[in-house]
């Protein structure tokens, strides 16, 4: 299982370094230590929380935390979900507020090696969603 530093996770959250650091030392995101001491988040510990926290951040326009732009349409975040069929497949990434869905085929997924806990960038072209692997 994928692990993030906590200023990887805040970058993934939208938040500062000590945010995320605060979120832990409360409880809220768990952490270990790796061997230099510093903390360690699991991929799914994260990805759970990202979608929890989304589903507490306000919703609709204007809000004032709600981002105005994307660059060049790319949505890092990590994903969520990982839905397999026998030719297609949907992935879900959370990307700070945003959740994330796209269809893709199977086999695209397994090239990939996409996985709940997993960095992923989406990028959104009119009503398409592509997933990148970071």
């Amino acid at each position: 299982m994928r692990e993030y530093s906590i200023g990887r996770a805040a970058r993934l959250l939208g938040v500062s370094a000590d945010t995320v650091r605060r979120w832990a030392d409360a409880g809220r995101l768990p952490t270990r230590r790796d061997e230099a001491g510093k903390r360690r988040i699991a991929g799914d510990d994260l990805a759970a929380f990202a979608v929890s926290l989304a589903a507490e951040a306000p919703q609709g326009p204007g809000e004032p935390d709600e981002p105005r732009t994307s660059a060049r349409n790319a949505f890092p975040g990590i994903v969520t979900a990982v839905r397999l069929g026998d030719v297609a497949a949907q992935v879900e990434i959370q990307a700070g507020p945003h959740r994330l869905v796209s269809l893709v085929t199977r086999e695209a997924v397994e090239e990939l090696g996409l996985a709940v806990g997993m960095e992923a960038v989406a990028r959104v072209k009119a009503t398409s969603v592509h997933v990148d692997r970071t």
